[in-house]
């Protein structure tokens, strides 16, 4: 459970939009004491010199920079160590800004949209929770899974489909990542040599290409079918050790 009370310190430089949130903690979360505003850095480490608070809100931008605020969190958990670290923030598209500013080690992100700030969300970080988003970032991470879940699905579906093996895997995958046969021949682990990934190259060709198309399929035109299939997942091409 959230403390019956706990102090905040509101970091945001839009004026009427500070306003606007020192009123959603007096009428919707009474049980917070606002012990100080800030509308830059400089005000905010003042204000941090005078009385640590139990909880940061902070804006990401600030005088026109959209990753100062991520800094800032950085610098609160270098310095202060445990304090609760809420963004509350206009940039709704910037995912990116919201990856740093997470593994700055934010508590969770509300975006300046929907639902705005809630006494729900507040409580859930001071009660320890993390990762705590309002909805329009829900509805994308959702989205993203749902995504993720369908690619593997079809991964596994092609693999099964196409009778891939592990040899087969890592030898398209090193194809894609630009190595020769000789190179992957010299892998650990492989135990083929250039001739007989050759006719591998040449049954795979006849495996993942209809009926009449299997003739000049060079080692690019079958990596693009590989992964096209998403026998291959362009996101995960790495290489094994050598």
């Amino acid at each position: 459970m959230p403390p019956t009370k706990f102090k905040v310190i509101i970091v945001e430089d839009v004026k009427l939009e500070l306003k606007g949130t020192e009123e959603i903690f007096r009428h919707e979360i009474p049980n917070a004491e606002v012990i100080g505003t800030a509308m830059n850095e400089a005000e905010f480490w003042t204000l941090m010199e005078r009385q640590v608070p139990d909880l940061v809100l902070l804006d990401l931008g600030l005088g026109g920079s959209t990753t100062i605020g991520v800094e800032i969190c950085r610098n609160i958990f270098r310095r202060y160590g445990n304090i609760h670290v809420l963004i509350f923030t206009g940039e709704i598209a910037n995912e990116k800004l919201w990856v740093d500013v997470l593994d700055a080690g934010a508590d969770g992100i509300i975006l300046k949209t929907g639902e705005l700030l809630t006494r729900t969300d507040v409580e859930a970080v001071m009660s320890g929770k993390k990762l705590v988003f309002n909805y329009p970032i829900l509805e994308k991470i959702v989205a993203r899974f749902k995504q993720a879940v369908d690619n593997d699905a079809k991964r596994q579906e092609a693999v099964i489909n196409y009778d891939i093996d592990e040899y087969d895997e890592r030898f398209l995958r090193h194809l894609a990542l630009g190595y020769t046969k000789e190179m992957i021949a010299n892998l650990r682990g492989m135990p083929f040599g250039v001739k007989s990934l050759e006719k591998r190259q040449a049954d795979l060709a006849n495996r993942l290409f209809p009926q009449g198309e299997h003739t000049g399929i060079n080692a690019t035109r079958l990596v693009v079918r590989a992964l096209e299939l998403r026998i291959l997942d362009i996101d995960n091409l790495e290489a094994d050790d050598e």
